[in-house]
């Protein structure tokens, strides 16, 4: 697996992103922006890079802080994403900074400029939805346990993506926003998914949440299920161009 740095600036500050991919092969394949949660780019993050990634993507996971900003634990990453959820414009900004990085690494990356779509956990699934909000011609967009909250619910119409949330039903953190996204997806043209999982919290795809109770907890069976969900979601996605 190829792990490659990928920095740009944006309104004067340094982001460092990562490329992930392996190239075994050179073989063109879709690329995914790939937003982590509230911790951000770490060796966490880019070891589940490239799980997803294996031989079917080229990821590209982004750095929605700043190079400067780096989170040691949940009290940084609070303050981290803050600026960002007061200011969603701001949000939609950088991602679609990334997104247009992503177009741009197909120069020299076998990406598929064809099939390119965003894929966010957490923190880093209320920014890929808010990717699709804005407009963005990316094929699909895939959100894990993401916030499903948005400043302004019109945006719904902008989007092109198909969609795909998947919330745990017991997760507290996110579900009681779900009524309202539904109703505000109801008001988008495009192909949308909304998928309630049963019994399941937060966080039910980060390996490090190893807590036994609480709302944040790694689940196998529902972290399996979901990545198989999204792997026939962007197939079906893409197939539909």
């Amino acid at each position: 697996m190829v792990t490659q740095p990928v920095d740009w600036t944006q309104g004067g500050t340094t982001f460092k992103s990562f490329l992930v991919y392996d190239d075994a092969t050179q073989a063109k394949r879709p690329g995914l922006v790939m937003v982590p949660n509230w911790s951000g780019v770490n060796d966490i993050a880019i070891e589940k890079a490239k799980r997803i990634a294996g031989k079917d993507y080229v990821i590209l996971l982004t750095d929605m802080y700043g190079a400067n900003v780096r989170p040691k634990n949940d009290a940084d990453a609070k303050a981290a994403v803050a600026p960002l959820y007061h200011d969603r414009h701001l949000m939609r900004e950088r991602v679609d900074k990334a997104f247009a990085q992503l177009k741009a690494e197909a120069a020299h990356a076998p990406i598929d400029p064809s099939r390119l779509a965003a894929i966010g956990f957490c923190f880093g699934g209320a920014v890929v939805l808010d990717l699709a909000r804005s407009g963005a011609d990316v094929k699909a967009v895939v959100a894990f346990h993401g916030d499903l909250s948005t400043d302004d619910p019109a945006l719904a119409k902008n989007i092109k993506a198909r969609v795909l949330a998947m919330n745990g039903a017991d997760d507290v953190f996110t579900m009681p926003e779900a009524p309202k996204f539904t109703e505000d997806m109801k008001q988008s043209p495009a192909d949308w998914q909304f998928v309630e999982i049963g019994h399941a919290v937060h966080c039910f795809t980060e390996t490090e949440a190893t807590a036994s109770t609480g709302n944040c907890r790694y689940d196998a069976k529902v972290a399996a299920r979901s990545y198989e969900m999204m792997r026939d979601w962007l197939a079906e996605s893409f197939a539909a161009q």
